[in-house]
């Protein structure tokens, strides 16, 4: 019984297709984002559908191991799943990327996310720091939603199709 992408998923790989430089920034390690067609996606907690290298930092999709034995790499280091566990720093690469990104973007979509979680947490106030309009897609307030731009109360399955419908309809409106 395998969790499927939700339609909220499918709308941020849609909104990729439609928005050059979009990307998605998720603490999520489903791996959900990139099953409904996102690619440019950064993981800040990893993708637990991965596994690497403690010694190497090589990287296995698809490792397979007899039940009992520690999965060792070819360098001799043992193989633990690809996240990031509490207490452990978050992957330097990926916290840069997502910086980049929050500070380049003209519109920054914080979804679904308690934003109690740092660094995480931080990247819609770090975009509109640098001019971005923040909107925040919840059901619920957070602790940021007094400094974003627009709170939209609801589910992101709900609620992100219909931002893309609008967008898709101004976007054919704009062309003609």
């Amino acid at each position: 019984n395998e969790v499927e992408p939700n339609p909220g998923h499918r709308a941020l790989a849609e909104l990729e297709r439609l928005v050059p430089d979009f990307a998605v920034i998720t603490q999520n390690v489903d791996g959900l984002h990139q099953r409904a067609g996102s690619r440019r996606v950064i993981e800040l907690h990893g993708n637990i559908m991965r596994s690497r290298c403690m010694n190497c930092g090589k990287v296995y999709t698809e490792l397979q191991f007899e039940s009992g034995e520690v999965p060792r790499c070819s360098c001799g280091g043992l193989i633990r799943p690809d996240v990031v566990w509490f207490g452990e720093m978050l992957p330097q690469d990926n916290l840069e990327q997502a910086y980049h990104y929050a500070r380049t973007a003209s519109v920054f979509l914080t979804v679904g996310t308690s934003a109690l979680v740092q660094p995480a947490a931080s990247l819609p106030l770090e975009a509109k720091a640098y001019g971005a309009y923040v909107v925040e897609i919840n059901p619920e307030t957070t602790p940021i939603t007094h400094a974003v731009d627009e709170h939209i109360s609801g589910k992101a399955g709900e609620i992100l199709p219909k931002l893309v419908e609008t967008l898709r309809r101004s976007k054919a409106e704009a062309n003609g």
